[in-house]
């Protein structure tokens, strides 16, 4: 499938009608959602035929992506009722499978590395401070080839520290930097849409069986 192909499809997926501030959910919007995952499947072999969660799936564009692309199995995890709602029938639009659990991801159940690849598009920290930490955690924890997130631009040097000196990152690259369109959503917004540097990041876990041995 070509990239533009997939755009836009993306671009056909329900957003949030009501988005929670405190949650931070903001719209993955097509644009960013296509690249991040053909640039997993196509440069890196990632998606196709894996195993692959989106933590803080939101309305479950980047769930949505990989199952285009021909995951063998997407699970998405929220907090958030209402949003795994809007993922469900995205899901039933768009005529592919996806599990939906709802869950904290601090409170994973899972044990090890029970997925392939995660994708996410974690909360940014500005409301909760370390709430994309927790997420980078959980996902380092849980994926066995690779990990792909996104993150401002402003915290680099911080994410590629803590993932690799404190969450078990075996390596931390940015792909590309991105800029991620923040529509009017919320009250406090003032101009009708802001225009934020974030990096794409793919991350490889170490091996916990390695460290089993």
């Amino acid at each position: 499938m070509k990239l533009k192909q997939l755009e836009s499809l993306l671009g056909e997926i329900q957003q949030f009608s009501n988005p929670k501030i405190q949650l931070e959910q903001y719209p993955t919007g097509p644009h960013i959602a296509s690249r991040m995952l053909y640039t997993a499947e196509n440069s890196f072999g990632d998606v196709s035929g894996k195993v692959v969660a989106d933590l803080g799936c939101g309305c479950g564009t980047l769930g949505a992506a990989a199952a285009i692309l021909g995951a063998e199995h997407v699970t998405g995890i929220d907090i958030d009722p209402d949003s795994l709602e809007i993922a469900s029938s995205n899901a039933e639009y768009l005529e592919f499978e996806m599990d939906l659990v709802l869950c904290d991801v601090k409170n994973l159940g899972w044990r090890g590395q029970v997925v392939d690849t995660i994708v996410m598009n974690p909360p940014f920290g500005t409301r909760r401070k370390g709430a994309d930490m927790e997420f980078l955690s959980a996902a380092l924890k849980h994926a066995s080839k690779a990990v792909y997130s996104l993150h401002k631009t402003s915290t680099r040097d911080h994410i590629k520290r803590a993932a690799v000196r404190d969450y078990g990152a075996e390596s931390a690259e940015v792909l590309c930097e991105l800029r991620y369109d923040v529509p009017q959503l919320y009250k406090f917004h003032k101009r009708k849409e802001v225009d934020i540097a974030v990096d794409l990041w793919r991350f490889v876990p170490r091996s916990h069986r390695e460290n089993d041995v």
